[in-house]
């Protein structure tokens, strides 16, 4: 597994620096399903690119990912789960706070997941028999610390909205923090930046940051407490166990 995970390390960084040489070109920008949910020529080369690597690589293996309908199902095999830009729309805008997400599961089995910092040039990585590390630093399990002195990440519209009470916890610490992408917003919950993440995603959204969370002392659930399906698009958290019970108390009581 070890020779698996170092693979897939080069092969999202390989992934990066071709978004990087590639980003000031002139972008063919496409919506999807609303207005603000975007797709460019990028995000279809760089899965490509993503794609034909593994499959060079490891010819058995399967593919989920979000572009060209790749829906191959978690539980059948070994199957790769490819966000080749999480964030396009600040990829577009803004250039930065765009991750590159990766993640490899045996039988519905996570065994490592993997979400790269493009601009910033981090790489979180690991697995249940990995190290979990961010770059060459090794990523601390959750510290417990109180939600007074803790900020939450959400989507905005959600927090705008209170769905669920997602804004009444909130209003308990110091404040929400919207970074316009899952990969971004769930690597700061892993480097303990955010005490937890909110929002509306897809399996490939989440994936890596399950993987890697799991053995830190996070969870990902939906907002009703129950596992994600890895089918749809579902409203999720991303949260510390120790803390599961308050969080689900406050949104009760929210509802």
């Amino acid at each position: 597994m070890e020779s698996k995970l170092q693979f897939a390390q080069a092969l999202v960084r390989q992934a990066g620096s071709y978004i990087r040489q590639h980003m000031s070109d002139d972008l063919a920008i496409e919506t999807k399903s609303r207005y603000d949910d975007l797709v460019t020529n990028l995000d279809k080369d760089t899965q490509n690119f993503v794609v034909e690597a593994i499959q060079t690589a490891y010819p058995d293996d399967f593919l989920m990912g979000e572009e060209n309908n790749l829906r191959h199902p978690i539980k059948d095999g070994n199957v790769w789960v490819i966000d080749p830009i999480d964030g396009t729309v600040n990829f577009i805008v803004q250039k930065e706070d765009f991750a590159i997400m990766l993640a490899y599961f045996e039988d519905g089995v996570g065994q490592f997941g993997l979400i790269y910092d493009v601009m910033q040039d981090k790489l979180y990585s690991g697995g249940p028999d990995l190290p979990l590390m961010m770059n060459d630093q090794t990523l601390e399990a959750f510290d417990n610390r109180p939600l007074t002195r803790s900020l939450i990440g959400s989507n905005g519209s959600m927090y705008a909205h209170n769905v669920s009470g997602i804004s009444n916890l909130i209003n308990q610490t110091l404040g929400v923090r919207v970074y316009g992408g899952a990969g971004i917003s769930m690597a700061h919950v892993l480097s303990g930046r955010l005490l937890a993440y909110f929002s509306h995603l897809y399996p490939w959204d989440y994936a890596a940051a399950q993987i890697i969370g799991s053995q830190l002392g996070y969870e990902l659930l939906t907002l009703d407490g129950e596992q994600v399906d890895y089918q749809s698009r579902q409203m999720v958290m991303f949260i510390p166990s120790a803390y599961k019970q308050t969080i689900q108390d406050y949104m009760e009581r929210g509802k």
